[in-house]
């Protein structure tokens, strides 16, 4: 028995969140993923309408937002100005 499977070497397609789907993903509520967005803790990728659409990797972004209130007591203002280092090192490392 041989089996065929189709080779995908690159996908164009853009894999995006909803807020709820996001809320699922992080274990966060809405209503806290918003207060992150009113903050600029994290931004939409694109809207579909008036809905949101988050682009992946605020899922990793949404758990250190979380670890760092949860395990190190940093309110959201400490959060932003730590994610916003952390974002400039990987800048300048490439």
């Amino acid at each position: 028995m041989s089996e065929r499977y189709q080779i995908v070497l690159r996908r164009d397609v853009k894999c995006q969140l909803t807020l709820d789907s996001l809320a699922s993903c992080t274990g966060v509520h809405r209503t806290i993923i918003e207060r992150f967005v009113n903050l600029s803790l994290i931004e939409p990728a694109d809207w579909a309408g008036t809905n949101p659409l988050f682009d992946v990797s605020c899922v990793s972004r949404i758990r250190v937002i979380e670890r760092l209130r949860r395990d190190l007591g940093v309110n959201l203002p400490g959060a932003a100005v730590i994610l916003d280092l952390l974002d400039r090192l990987r800048a300048q490392n490439g």
